[in-house]
């Protein structure tokens, strides 16, 4: 029997491990090339088998390749948190998902919020995102001046107090069908089907915290660094917002699919035929794409405050002797967060990351190493575009990063707004420092530093 026959049994259910948590996943067809189906914000795996129209396009989905599905980390099947994860540690979860499959080099399929889970892993890792597709991407959780199509704050504020009180009510999830899947809102199978769907998917506390997540991401600031080839896929009531997408990545195209009302492809016969036509089409485009060698990465920079006063002080010897211990364990805080050394000149260190949480990490981590030592940290972190060479990363992006540490105050962390809008949903708290003119640096940054008490 095939394993696409429209009578198969579920794929089986495997698990990759990301250090301690574990990602539920399933494998479906054997095509040329691989295909991440990055679902929407929530999911399980199996009842996307116990109805026709979600089953029809995996199905469908596997007819163009081999397709990895997953539950992200605290939902489905996976490890359950009540904290669900900042992208960059779902972006972890995936290339977990690609590693454990032997999956090196994959088409990313994603969907609304998952949308910018996507982008930042085909920005930070473009030797293995062979293209991007996307329905209806969402950039920026909170509504802006520049991406005026997400939620407001109050808008916000409504719905996470509704769903605080309601999240598991079959009421609310058949609000969700008629807002979501307009075309079968009268259906009682499907909705009785969705409301098992989402209750699989997510406890209450689970969906509260995803949500809030949701509405404090943004990966605005990321899409420049999208170099892979892309197409995004909408309907006519979301042009505007992909107009925006495709302009702000490099090689954009869309593709407008006039009968989606809601926000499933697969509801809709033509609709379904027509996006698995034009994911078809883009597969086989992308199948043999030029790489680039120009990536996304977190640096940091870090420096000793008040070095040359302290080593007056010392002498040369104790001094040397205070470096090389300092040198010893920032290099060990670099290799327990899987930091890159790039270089170091006297007391400072230029360290690259693929995400920017694990650089806040081991900037805490380091700050409160030296304070042991009586030294006092200076960190500067951002994260951009840069274009490697050999061993080296290159860009406006590096240079921003060594601004930033040259504006930091002793025993600062000091962070690009881009940075935090990245790391919402991990905890962090962060002090407002306002907006700043960094030198060679065009117009002026917002910068925010790590609240003392992070380590």
């Amino acid at each position: 029997m095939s394993n696409l026959d429209a009578e198969m049994r579920p794929p089986d259910v495997q698990y990759a491990r990301n250090g301690e948590v574990a990602i539920a996943y399933q494998v479906v067809g054997e095509g040329p090339i691989d295909i991440v189906f990055a679902r929407g914000f929530a999911g399980e795996l199996l009842s996307m088998w116990e109805h026709p129209l979600p089953k029809r396009h995996v199905t469908g989905l596997a007819e163009l390749g081999r397709v990895l599905m997953v539950d992200k980390r605290g939902t489905g099947l996976s490890d359950r948190f009540r904290e669900v994860g900042t992208l960059e540690t779902r972006m972890d979860d995936l290339r977990a998902v690609m590693d454990a499959v032997g999956s090196r080099r994959a088409v990313f399929f994603a969907a609304h919020e998952s949308a910018r889970l996507a982008i930042l892993f085909a920005a930070t890792y473009p030797e293995r995102t062979a293209g991007l597709a996307m329905l209806e991407p969402w950039i920026s959780g909170t509504r802006t001046e520049t991406y005026p199509w997400a939620p407001t704050e109050e808008e916000w504020s409504a719905r996470l107090t509704d769903l605080r009180s309601r999240w598991g009510q079959r009421e609310l999830f058949a609000e969700l069908v008629a807002e979501w899947a307009p075309e079968v809102a009268d259906d009682e199978q499907f909705v009785d089907w969705f409301v098992t769907h989402m209750r699989r998917s997510m406890s209450p506390g689970a969906a509260l915290s995803f949500f809030r997540t949701m509405r404090a991401s943004d990966v605005s600031d990321i899409l420049p660094a999208v170099r892979v080839p892309t197409v995004i896929l909408h309907g006519p009531a979301t042009r505007d917002a992909a107009m925006y997408v495709t302009e702000h990545v490099r090689h954009g195209t869309r593709l407008e699919l006039p009968r989606l009302r809601g926000t499933y492809t697969w509801i809709d016969d033509e609709t379904h035929y027509a996006s698995l036509a034009a994911i078809g089409r883009f597969v086989e485009e992308v199948s043999s794409s030029r790489r680039t060698d120009r990536v996304l990465a977190t640096v940091l920079f870090t420096d000793i405050a008040d070095s040359t006063a302290r080593a007056a002080t010392l002498g040369d010897r104790a001094w040397r002797e205070l470096l090389e211990r300092h040198h010893a364990g920032v290099r060990r805080r670099i290799a327990e967060f899987r930091g890159e050394e790039l270089d170091t000149a006297g007391d400072g260190f230029l360290v690259a990351f693929d995400g920017p949480g694990r650089a806040i990490e081991c900037a805490s981590a380091i700050r409160v190493d030296l304070a042991a030592l009586d030294l006092s940290l200076r960190a500067g972190i951002h994260i951009g575009e840069c274009e490697r060479i050999e061993k080296k990363l290159a860009g406006i992006a590096v240079h921003t990063g060594a601004r930033i540490v040259a504006t930091a105050r002793p025993g600062e962390v000091l962070v690009s707004s881009t940075v935090k809008d990245l790391v919402a949903g991990s905890g962090v708290e962060f002090d407002d420092r306002g907006q700043h003119e960094l030198k060679g640096v065009p117009g002026s940054m917002h910068l925010f530093s790590v609240a003392a008490g992070h380590a």
